[in-house]
């Protein structure tokens, strides 16, 4: 086996750019970059793909063969969501629950907004329901939240409403009842019902979603939700990832194309519960510090991923990074397990404007995307965007967007900043783009450090990585006087994202929602029955995770399986996600054993001293993940060499505008600098894909693994 041979790619495909990260045998990569292609996906990735692969001089018709895994990450099925153009669903729930949907959980009303507009009533509002109400039918059924079923199905009435649903022209039914989640029974009932009426009517054809079979968790709201998003926006979804597989065997590609889940995990394309992959590029972020901060050696790292639409923050705390369990997405509230993360709509594309009441700078939430900024002639934009301001003071070389492969125009730029920024403000262009910059920055800086404060840490416990397509572009703006111990820029920062995903395990995971409450001296026979419930918990979740695997052709030996719970104290508001210190849950040392886990995370995440065992413990959930081994990148290390950089590193230098004045900065290339290579601002580090900015006042070091270390100077 050569080790030259291409073994691993990463894929991120996000609004602006699709970045694509491809792994040789022996752990060196490449990152390629292209426009992001919203009507075919498959070719901006294909286009990506001819740009890394450039860099060894080799085509996609060489590499793809080769490879052994692809993860692919995206934005396509949350873009669904957003703009409201999913399959046509119907949903079939309780009768009298019928509006269920519509009306939502209050706190729909405000999800995304900042918290001036949190604070007042008049601005809350509910977006259109992703099933309008025509196409939601109710049928005469109850189970209480024990669980027992109070009044049974009837028969005659699903058949009825099923026949409605498809007059209404429903391309797929959703089955969301009451308690499901307590005993399925009933809305497995309908759910078989449904299907033999489809038979019948000839519609075979039509998916049929149970809740029951999807997210078997409390909170009616979230499931409905969640399940209702596996039809509307995951079923159009594996469209798009089959058009980017099919792409992948015309050119000889071998593997079964991953996707990243919510979890952090991946999962096959063509796995049941696609709707894990409603966001999946951060999560690759998140996932690739988490594997960058094991081999440097640190456990708590803050991570900052900067893209054209956004800003994404997530912490990782000794060495693990939270999952959230009902976490909030497109403003809908969800059950579906997802790596914690803290998200703002300000990025590198996003639009400036000024608002017309008091003529303050107002960045986003929207963005020009792929489009760039009215910088590029042929975008068809005339709204200012960040971009145009990086151009105007010098922070990006116009003939080297993405390689050359886009030409900006710096006059056009500066024509649009006079006349919808700079003139209304009656400041200069260069003071108005600066202006905009600073904001940003200020922007990210309070949301980093709130974020990282309110959760009770400081800066100083923590090392900061910053990636993504504009991290190097802002890292030292937002992280200037937070105190961070390093501030770290891997020279990959634009694919990291796509690092990640090819750094995470092809894995499965489901969860189920159990109610067990115990205090704190149970008896044997209590703890006994309360490991009963949690086995039956972890053997049902293990034979769907088997299945999953068993689709993509493994066998069930092959499956390596991880149990957890979800455990809080009695009375307790937030619970804790543990993984499991047993493989079986049987006697009552097992529980003893559960506890004793539950307490000792409990300790690190909060302090000894707020563990509350007198008030008893209550699992609410049971987890149950599955993977196989995968092959994975190997972080590069390369010998140092001197501080300083060679000559032919310097590509020359460029006019730099801050602090209202102009400076020469020096630009050099980040290929061509060396571990041990020492820079100090004003200077601009640039590649084809990035644009790393080293203002005066900081210097940065490069690293035998190639980590750009930032610091203040002054």
């Amino acid at each position: 086996m050569s080790e030259n041979n291409v073994r691993v790619m990463g894929i991120d495909a996000g609004g602006t750019m699709t970045d694509t990260f491809f792994v040789k045998e022996d752990g060196n990569f490449v990152v390629g970059k292209a426009q992001s292609n919203p009507e075919d996906e498959s070719l901006a990735i294909y286009n990506s793909s001819q740009d890394a692969l450039a860099h060894w001089n080799r085509t996609v018709d060489d590499v793809y063969p080769e490879l052994l895994t692809c993860v692919y990450s995206g934005t396509a099925m949350l873009n669904r969501v957003v703009q409201r153009k999913g399959l046509d669903v119907g949903l079939i729930c309780n009768k009298g629950f019928e509006h269920v949907l519509s009306m939502g959980r209050a706190l729909q009303c405000y999800l995304g907004y900042a918290l001036e507009d949190r604070i007042h009533l008049n601005t809350h509002r509910y977006d259109e329901p992703l099933v309008p109400l025509k196409r939601i039918r109710g049928v005469t059924e109850r189970t209480d939240v024990q669980g027992t079923i109070v009044i049974p199905i009837r028969e005659k009435e699903v058949r009825q409403v099923t026949r409605e649903l498809v007059d209404t022209g429903s391309k797929a039914i959703v089955i969301c009842l009451l308690q499901s989640h307590k005993n399925p029974t009933s809305e497995r009932r309908v759910r078989d019902i449904v299907k033999d009426e489809l038979k019948i009517l000839g519609k075979a054809d039509l998916p049929v979603f149970a809740s029951a079979d999807y997210y078997p968790s409390r909170k009616e709201s979230h499931r409905m939700n969640t399940t209702v998003l596996e039809a509307y926006a995951a079923e159009p979804s594996r469209q798009t990832l089959q058009k980017v597989s099919d792409r992948f065997k015309k050119h000889g590609a071998k593997f079964d194309l991953r996707v990243m889940a919510t979890h952090g995990g991946t999962i096959s394309w063509k796995a049941k519960e696609l709707a894990r992959t409603i966001v999946s590029g951060p999560v690759g972020g998140v996932i690739g510090s988490k594997l960058l901060g094991e081999v440097l050696g640190y456990d708590n790292v803050a991570c900052s991923d900067i893209g054209g639409t956004s800003f994404d923050m997530a912490l990782i705390v000794k060495g693990n990074f939270t999952i959230a369990q009902d976490p909030d997405m497109a403003r809908l509230v969800l059950s579906l397990p997802l790596v914690a993360m803290d998200s703002v709509g300000a990025g590198a594309g996003s639009f400036v404007r000024l608002d017309p009441h008091n003529h303050s700078i107002k960045l986003g939430p929207d963005s020009a995307g792929y489009r760039v900024g009215t910088c590029w002639a042929d975008s068809g934009l005339d709204t200012v965007s960040v971009s145009d301001c990086h151009l105007i003071l010098g922070y990006l070389n116009p003939d080297n967007f993405l390689g050359g492969q886009i030409k900006l125009d710096v006059e056009r730029a500066r024509a649009h900043v006079k006349q919808q920024i700079a003139d209304p403000l009656g400041l200069s262009v260069e003071d108005a783009a600066a202006g905009v910059i600073e904001l940003l920055d200020l922007e990210l800086h309070e949301y980093l450090r709130s974020n990282v404060s309110a959760k009770g840490y400081s800066p100083s416990d923590f090392v900061c990585f910053s990636y993504g397509g504009a991290g190097p572009v802002h890292t030292y703006g937002y992280t200037e006087g937070l105190g961070f111990k390093d501030v770290i820029v891997p020279a990959w920062a634009a694919g990291f994202s796509a690092f990640g995903c090819a750094c995470a395990d092809f894995e499965y995971r489901y969860d189920k929602s159990v109610d067990l409450a115990l205090p704190q001296f149970a008896s044997d026979k209590e703890k006994v029955e309360a490991c009963k419930a949690i086995q039956d918990g972890w053997e049902e979740l293990i034979e769907k995770v088997v299945e999953e695997f068993v689709i993509n052709g493994f066998k069930r030996e092959d499956v390596l399986l991880k149990p957890g719970y979800r455990m809080q104290y009695m009375g307790q508001l937030n619970d804790l996600e543990i993984d499991s210190p047993i493989m079986s849950a049987k006697d009552a040392s097992d529980w003893d054993k559960i506890t004793a886990a539950y307490e000792k995370y409990y300790e690190m995440v909060y302090s000894e001293s707020a563990c509350s065992p007198e008030l008893g413990f209550s699992v609410t959930g049971v987890i149950m993940r599955g993977y196989v081994a995968t092959q994975k990148p190997v972080i590069p290390e390369e010998k140092e060499v001197g501080k300083t950089p060679s000559p032919s590193a310097k590509l020359g230098t460029r006019k730099f505008y801050r602090h209202k004045k102009w400076s020469e900065a020096t630009v050099w290339s980040m290929e061509k600098l060396q571990p041990g290579n020492e820079v100090f601002g004003p200077a601009i580090i640039e590649s084809d894909s990035t644009t790393f900015v080293v203002p005066d006042g900081f210097a940065t070091t490069l690293d035998k693994h190639r980590l750009f270390h930032l610091r203040e100077t002054k």
